[in-house]
């Protein structure tokens, strides 16, 4: 379980923009915290879509009975991976290119968003490295290459080139990273207000979009935003502590506080996209 002092945001910004409103407006804000869930957006800022198109001629499988020997394997472990098009041995998981025919292979069933980016399984992430392999794949893969190849061809370039935009989008942020590595170990938050979520927090949350609606300047503006990217930096050390110690329900509630400031960060964006 999470500490109280966990909960709570450093200062409530109507206090930090407007000093005095504060002792006189806790009493309310007491009163209304419990209506705070009809004030977040149900929406997640996250979508995990694929649009990957089925060919009919994806390239069959074996699987083995056991675990995947490392956790960027973390999916399925796998074996005697062929070639459609010349049938020879694959010797690389995820194989993007046959090595003796070279033909683009199709993706592969099952394989993690971090075996595909080449990146280890844990929260901290090299985000230039990441960036790197993106560019380089999306070159290697990109669909204009193909365009005098085989139907075939095409079409798993296509596939392929939707999935590692996908990967590199997922992985570059961390609470998209962090939603998806719950998801691969069976866990969802929930779209909406955590319902156990300690009433002070929600109550900060409520005064935060409260005095956000209310700025009348950029500065205002931006003292949200600044508060709101140190926070975010705070939660993410917290959860990446977190997963490294295998505490999932720890993680699970950290990234739901980071949810609801993510999604703050963006109003404040749109807040200061109407003084330009």
């Amino acid at each position: 379980m999470l500490s109280y002092n966990s909960l709570r945001i450093v200062r409530p910004f109507r206090a930090l923009l407007h000093p005095n409103w504060l002792m006189t407006n806790r009493q309310t804000l007491t009163c209304s915290a419990h209506c705070v869930s009809n004030n977040f957006p149900k929406k997640d800022t996250w979508q995990r879509q694929n649009n990957l198109k089925p060919t009919g001629n994806e390239r069959k499988l074996q699987y083995s009975t056991y675990a995947a020997s490392s956790p960027r394997n973390y999916c399925t472990g796998q074996f005697n991976l062929n070639c459609w098009n010349c049938k020879q041995p694959l010797d690389q998981t995820p194989a993007f290119f046959c090595m003796t025919c070279k033909a683009v292979q199709p993706p592969e069933e099952n394989t993690s968003l971090f075996n595909i980016m080449d990146c280890d399984y844990k929260f901290s992430m090299d985000t230039h490295k990441l960036q790197k392999r993106y560019l380089h794949l999306q070159r290697s893969l990109h669909p204009d290459n193909f365009s005098q190849k085989s139907v075939q061809e095409q079409e798993y370039s296509e596939s392929y080139s939707a999935l590692v935009n996908k990967a590199y989008h997922t992985l570059l942020k961390p609470l998209s990273r962090g939603l998806y590595m719950l998801e691969l170990k069976g866990m969802v938050i929930e779209e909406g207000t955590d319902s156990g979520a300690d009433p002070e927090f929600l109550m900060e949350l409520m005064e935060i979009n409260e005095a956000l609606d209310e700025v009348k300047t950029p500065e205002e503006a931006n003292k949200i935003g600044q508060h709101t990217k140190g926070k975010l930096a705070v939660l993410t050390e917290e959860i990446d502590a977190a997963l490294l110690k295998g505490e999932l329900q720890s993680a699970k509630a950290l990234l739901a506080q980071m949810k609801y400031f993510a999604n703050i960060e963006e109003k404040v964006k749109e807040k200061l996209s109407e003084f330009m």
